[in-house]
C-alpha cells in the first residue's frame, strides 16, 4: 500500500495521535484506571478488576499467567483505542517497583504520563521514582487522584505535597464535594456553576451514570460540603493554582483531578483531558544531536521485546514507538545498529494481548513486528533517511542469582531462553570467565524478577532453572583495567560483563567495599548507573 503524500499524512495524523503512560505505586489501581479508560472509549464493553470475585473478568491488559493468578502487572502492555476523533496509545505499565526497568523503557515510548495518586496514602516510594524519571525525560504529567470514594487525605494537604516533594505547581481541573470516603460529586473548574454527581454501576464493570445538577440544587442537597468545596476553589484561584497549558507542557505544573477508578467516577473527564491536553507527537532528539520531525521518513524506537504472547505459535514480537513518517506493512527498514535491512511482512496492532494486522502506523502508533529476532530494546529502524535515537538507559541491579538448568541435557535449550529473556529485558545477563556460560548470572532490580525467570523457563521454555542468590548488592560500570584490578584486590568483589552491550560491570556486597576500593585504586573507573532505589 503507498500512502499519497506521506508526508503530509504523517504530520495530520500525528496531531490526532495522544501516545500516554498510566504511572504509579503499587496497588494505586493503575490498571483498573487503564481498563476504565478504555470502557469510557468504547473499547471494551465491561471492565474487570485485577482483585475480582472469582469469576470475574481480569484486566485486559493483564496477559500473563502470573498478572492473572497475583493480581499485578508485571509487564508493559498497549491498548490502542479513539476517543473524540483523536487515536490514544495507552501503554500500560508494570505497578510494582521490581520491574521498573521495564516501566523505564515504556516512558521512553510516550510523549505524557498520568501519575496516579492514592487518596489515602499520597505520594508514595514508587511514585516520587516514576516522576523523576519523567521529569529526566521531560514528560509532562497529569495527576489523578483516585479512590476519593474511601477514607483519605485532605484534597488540599495532597496538593500541597505534590508542590513540595516534586517542586511542580498542581492545578486542579475537577475537585470533590465532599471529604475522601464522602464524596458527593465533582466540580469542573471549567463550568463552575454546577456539580457532576454520579451513580455508581453496579460492580463498577459499566460507566457510572453522570449528572449535571445547578450549584443553586448542589447547595441545596449538598449542604457544607458544596460550599466547602466552592471556598477551596476560590482559595485556589485567588493563589493563581489554575491550569496553564504553556507551563504544563513545560513540566512546570500538573493538572489535578479527582475521582475513584473502580466506580468509573470523573474517569470521562481524565479521558477527555488526555485528548485535550496531552501533547501529540512531535520533533524527537537523535543520538548525534538536533532532532527528527514528525513529517521526516520513517524513524521508529524498539522500546519492548516480547517473547510467547502467543503461546501456540512461541512468538517473538518488537514493539516499535512510530516517531516520524508512515509505516506500511511490507516495507524494508534499516536497523540503524547495523546497517542492515528488515522486512516488515508480519506487522501488528495490539490491544492487551489481542492483535490484528496493521498496514499502516502513525507518529504515536506502536506497531508489534513479529518474529524480529534480530531486534533489540533500543534499536532505531528508519527509511530512506538515516537516524538513531539515544539509547534507553538500563537501571542499576540490585539483586543477583546464579542460573543453573535443572536438566543438564536441556542444556541448549537452557541458554536460548537466558538469551530470549535477556533480550526482552526481563533481567540482565552477566558473565565471567570464571563462572562461564552454563551458569550465567542474573541481574535484576527486584527480585519478583526472578519469580517471572523461573516461571516463564519451566513453563514457556521448558528449561526449568535453579537460582543460587549471590550476596551482592551494588553494581558499579567499570572497564578492563578496573576488572583487572578488582581481582588483585583486597576488597571481596566480582567483575563481570553484561551481554546486551559488553558492559564491565563491578559487583559489591556493600557500598563501603566500592568506596574502599576506589581508595585503594583512585585512577580506575567506577561509575554510578541509573540507579533504581537512589
Amino acid at each position: 500500500m503507498v500512502i499519497p503524500d506521506s508526508n503530509g499524512a504523517a504530520a495530520h495524523e500525528a496531531a490526532r495521535r495522544r501516545t500516554f503512560a498510566v504511572i504509579s505505586h503499587p496497588d494505586a489501581g493503575k490498571s483498573t484506571l487503564t481498563e476504565a479508560l478504555a470502557l469510557h472509549a468504547h473499547a471494551i464493553t465491561r471492565a474487570g478488576a485485577v482483585h475480582g470475585k472469582a469469576g470475574r473478568r481480569r484486566v485486559a491488559s493483564d496477559w500473563m499467567e502470573m498478572e492473572k493468578a497475583r493480581g499485578i502487572s508485571v509487564t508493559a502492555a498497549v491498548l490502542q483505542f479513539a476517543h473524540r476523533g483523536c487515536v490514544l496509545n495507552l501503554l500500560d505499565t508494570p505497578g510494582h517497583a521490581d520491574f521498573s526497568e521495564d516501566t523505564y523503557r515504556v516512558l521512553a515510548a510516550v510523549d505524557c504520563a498520568v501519575m496516579l495518586v492514592d487518596a489515602a496514602k499520597g505520594l508514595e516510594e514508587q511514585t516520587r521514582k516514576l516522576f523523576d524519571v519523567c521529569r529526566h525525560r521531560g514528560i509532562p504529567v497529569i495527576t489523578f487522584v483516585n479512590k476519593w470514594d474511601r477514607p483519605g487525605w485532605e484534597a488540599l494537604r495532597l496538593l500541597d505535597e505534590i508542590e513540595r516533594e516534586f517542586r511542580l505547581r498542581p492545578t486542579p481541573v475537577t475537585w470533590p464535594v465532599g471529604d475522601a470516603g464522602k464524596l458527593r460529586g465533582l466540580i469542573d473548574v471549567r463550568t463552575p456553576g454546577r456539580m457532576l454527581r454520579y451513580t455508581r454501576a453496579l460492580g463498577g464493570a459499566q460507566e457510572a451514570v453522570e449528572e449535571a445538577i445547578t450549584a443553586e440544587r448542589a447547595a441545596t442537597e449538598e449542604g457544607t460540603d458544596w460550599h466547602q468545596a466552592v471556598e477551596e476553589l476560590e482559595l485556589l484561584r485567588a493563589a493563581g493554582a489554575t491550569h496553564d497549558q504553556e507551563a504544563f507542557l513545560a513540566g512546570r505544573t500538573t493538572p489535578v483531578f479527582f475521582g475513584a477508578a473502580i466506580s468509573n467516577i470523573g474517569v470521562r473527564l481524565l479521558l477527555d483531558a488526555v485528548v485535550d491536553l496531552a501533547p501529540p507527537p512531535g520533533p524527537r532528539e537523535l543520538a548525534g544531536g538536533g532532532t527528527r520531525p514528525v513529517e521526516a521518513p520513517f524513524a521508529g524506537l524498539v522500546f519492548k521485546v516480547q517473547a510467547n504472547m502467543d503461546r501456540a505459535h512461541r512468538d517473538r514480537i518488537a514493539f516499535i514507538r512510530v516517531c516520524s513518517g508512515v509505516f506500511e506493512r511490507g516495507m524494508t527498514l534499516t536497523r540503524a545498529a547495523t546497517g542492515r535491512p528488515f522486512a516488515t511482512k508480519y506487522a501488528h496492532s495490539l490491544f492487551g494481548q489481542d492483535r490484528s494486522t496493521v498496514d499502516v502506523a502513525y507518529p504515536g502508533d506502536v506497531v508489534g513486528l513479529v518474529n524480529a529476532h534480530t531486534l533489540r530494546v533500543g534499536d532505531t529502524l528508519y527509511a530512506d533517511q538515516a537516524a538513531a535515537f539515544p539509547p534507553i538507559p538500563s537501571f542499576a541491579p540490585e539483586h543477583f542469582a546464579v542460573a543453573r538448568p535443572v536438566d543438564i541435557s536441556r542444556s541448549k535449550q537452557f541458554r536460548r531462553s537466558i538469551a530470549q529473556l535477556d533480550e526482552e529485558g526481563v533481567v540482565q545477563v552477566l558473565v565471567s570467565d570464571l563462572r562461564g556460560g552454563q551458569a550465567p548470572v542474573l541481574a535484576a532490580v527486584g527480585p519478583l524478577q526472578f519469580e517471572v525467570v523461573t516461571a516463564r523457563m519451566a513453563g514457556e521454555f521448558s528449561a526449568p532453572v535453579r537460582l543460587e542468590p549471590l550476596p551482592y548488592c551494588l553494581a558499579l560500570a567499570t572497564d578492563a583495567a578496573g576488572a583487572e584490578a578488582l581481582g588483585r584486590s583486597r576488597i571481596r568483589g566480582e567483575a563481570l560483563t553484561r551481554v546486551r552491550d559488553n558492559a564491565r560491570l563491578a559487583l559489591f556486597h556493600a557500598r563501603w567495599q566500592a568506596d574502599s576500593f576506589r581508595r585503594e585504586f583512585p585512577g580506575v573507573r567506577l561509575d554510578h548507573l541509573i540507579a533504581a532505589h537512589d
